[in-house]
């Protein structure tokens, strides 16, 4: 028995299959199969740290079950044909030389097909994504009865190429906004024959869907079936018609009840970002626990083992469905299980590369805080040939990733940072709302600590730096400032300045100059005190520039919900005794104000780097030092300079 967490790591059964623990991966598309849905070294090489890492069992990423309109991102697995038994079965067996149970998860992608049209689904009622981005042609076919027919046979023989391929349990997708969820969503299915109307006949695809999926595998083989718990749309799938729905699965012999939330409209409720508390959509899980006897699976943010673990000892769920802190660290269950939680690079939920830089771009996934996620062996960590004195000037995100990933190849490093280690980490972590960053923190200091780098508490001048073999510069941004006439008025404050617990809190009219990430996170944090009139002022004609998809839909909910006032396209003049004069559509007007934060951007410190590299050093520019940006660019630039140096 594991002490520390002795639920999550105890067996539990689905169906005739034992697990060997209560962890298991989620199904997330990876986009690192061929281009025709065949399985490549990359997904199998992908999987195989997953299955290596400890979890129960792995829930591989939805797979395609037709050639006609069910793929939806480019590189998606499939599952569509018999020639596709033969990769798929590498990949079971993969799984399962490390005691870890295969499981794979066939869908119809139905109104959310990323590829574009054509497009079918429940009603002709289209994803206001691809609404806009291919207009009349993203309102998708309503499905025919022989086409619906045909589906069901095509998910049938999914069901049985997977178990011919070795994989020990099936998943049918009938959650997220894909084809399923389209019948089983009053705010999707508007049919008019027994496919649509009343809560039966909305379930009626999934259920003919499952029986024949039965019918090809064998009573014995478990099915488990991915439901939302709602889908968060207005009119849409509510608590209650999911819980009528696992009943009735229940019913049909369904093995277990895999339960998330959202679909691609409501994404922030799918793959919640870090504003948004943690375990969002257990609640659901707990609800359809109290009216089921069969396992439920309990998912969405939850990205630490110490709540996995209270999860399950407190009856909410049976088993923990894992997706994105699996691909910040592989060995999450391992780490946990050997008791070294703090050794886990934890999941900060932003987003940025498992969609923003992955999916979203067409692209395949990555991980903010894994470099190596798609590049396991190339971006494998080796012992240097020649093992050295190597410094590492700037203790942020990017000098500490950097330092630990040169101490593990067998350098010996000296970090120096003269303020605090984690640099700017502390400002960005101070909001409640973006706590998950204090998780990045704290590891990224630990594992420097463990690795025998030595701290030097200073700034390094290039005098410091003389013997070293190498160095690396991460001495990071500093703020822009403002080059108009009243900013150096004692109420004027740099935005960053006052994230911290010692900064006073300002009251009363508080306008944030700068619209970016920092500007909309100082106004969101001040808006939070209902005395406080806040406004945003941004030159750009929109603010969050070059934010996330995710930061973009919180934050403009946020804004409105505290009534923050936003003037884009505008110009700051001047900062007097007043406020802040701002000209917009060519005329002059003063926004008053008691105090003002300056959010106007970061600028590059590169000074030290441009000495070292003028001596003829050998050195490598990191972080915002190289180029201003985000803690997804910190950690990759800090990583591989760690890694090749």
């Amino acid at each position: 028995m594991n002490h520390q967490f002795p639920t999550l790591f105890s067996p539990c059964r689905i169906g005739n299959v034992e697990i060997k623990n209560r962890i298991c991966k989620a199904p997330q598309t990876t986009g690192l199969s061929h281009m025709d849905g065949t399985v490549s070294s990359r997904l199998v090489r992908c999987y195989e740290d997953l299955a290596k890492g400890e979890v129960g069992m792995i829930i591989v990423e939805y797979a395609f079950v037709d050639r006609d309109c069910s793929k939806s991102a480019s590189n998606q697995l499939g599952i569509c044909d018999d020639e596709y038994i033969v990769g798929l079965g590498w990949l079971a067996d993969t799984i399962k030389n490390y005691d870890c149970v295969p499981c794979i998860q066939i869908e119809h992608c139905g109104r959310q097909r990323f590829l574009g049209p054509p497009m079918k689904s429940a009603s002709p009622n289209p994803w206001p994504l691809m609404y806009e981005r291919y207009g009349q042609a993203a309102i998708p076919s309503e499905l025919t009865i022989e086409e619906i027919h045909q589906l069901i046979e095509d998910f049938g023989r999914a069901a049985l190429r997977a178990k011919t391929a070795g994989f020990q349990v099936v998943e049918i997708h009938g959650a997220h906004g894909y084809l399923i969820t389209n019948f089983l969503s009053p705010f999707t299915n508007q049919r008019k024959d027994w496919y649509g109307g009343s809560r039966e006949n909305r379930f009626r695809f999934l259920e003919q869907v499952f029986k024949r999926c039965k019918e090809y595998v064998g009573e014995d083989f478990p099915i488990i079936v991915r439901l939302s718990g709602t889908d968060y749309e207005p009119g849409g799938m509510t608590i209650e018609d999911t819980i009528y729905y696992a009943k009735r699965l229940e019913e049909l012999g369904c093995a277990a009840i895999d339960v998330s939330g959202g679909d691609h409209h409501q994404m922030i409720h799918q793959v919640t970002p870090m504003q948004i508390p943690i375990g969002h959509n257990v609640w659901a899980a707990e609800a359809i626990k109290k009216e089921v006897s069969i396992p439920v699976f309990a998912t969405g943010s939850i990205t630490q083992p110490e709540f996995a673990e209270e999860i399950l000892a407190s009856g909410k769920a049976d088993f923990i469905s894992m997706g994105r802190p699996l691909l910040a660290d592989p060995y999450w269950a391992k780490k946990a299980m050997e008791g070294h939680p703090e050794d886990i690079s934890p999941c900060i939920r932003c987003n940025e590369g498992c969609l923003d830089r992955g999916n979203h771009l067409g692209k395949s996934i990555n991980c903010t805080m894994n470099p190596l996620l798609g590049f396991e062996d190339a971006l494998a960590l080796k012992p240097a040939e020649h093992p050295g004195k190597i410094a590492v000037v700037g203790g942020g995100p990017a000098g500490l990733k950097a330092a630990d990933a040169a101490a593990l190849r067998g350098h010996q490093v000296t970090l120096f940072e003269k303020r605090k280690l984690g640099g700017y980490l502390h400002e960005a972590s101070y909001p409640e709302f973006k706590a998950d960053i204090r998780d990045a923190l704290n590891y990224l200091i630990t594992q420097v600590k463990k690795h025998g780098v030595t701290v030097v508490e200073k700034e390094a001048v290039l005098e410091d730096l003389d013997g070293f073999d190498g160095v690396i510069v991460a001495t990071g941004a500093s703020p822009a400032g403002l080059a108009v006439p009243g900013a150096d008025r004692p109420n004027v404050t740099l935005a960053v300045d006052v994230l911290c617990e010692e900064a006073p809190k300002p009251t009363g009219k508080i306008v944030v100059i700068g619209g970016g990430l920092i500007g909309t996170e100082t106004a969101v944090l001040f808006g939070q005190n209902p005395d406080n009139q806040v406004t945003i002022v941004e030159m750009l004609p929109e603010i969050m520039n070059g934010c996330s998809d995710s930061d973009h839909t919180i934050y403009r909910e946020m804004i409105r919900e505290h009534h923050i006032q936003v003037f884009t396209s505008s110009r700051v003049m001047e900062i007097t005794e007043e406020g802040v004069i701002i000209e917009r559509k060519g005329k002059r007007e003063l926004v008053k104000a008691d105090h003002v934060f300056l959010a106007t951007g970061m600028k590059s410190n590169r000074g030290l780097y441009d000495q070292l590299k003028e001596k003829g050093c050998r050195v490598i520019n990191v972080g915002d030092s190289l180029n201003t940006g985000k803690i997804y660019d910190a950690v990759h630039t800090g990583y591989k300079a760690g890694w090749k140096i």
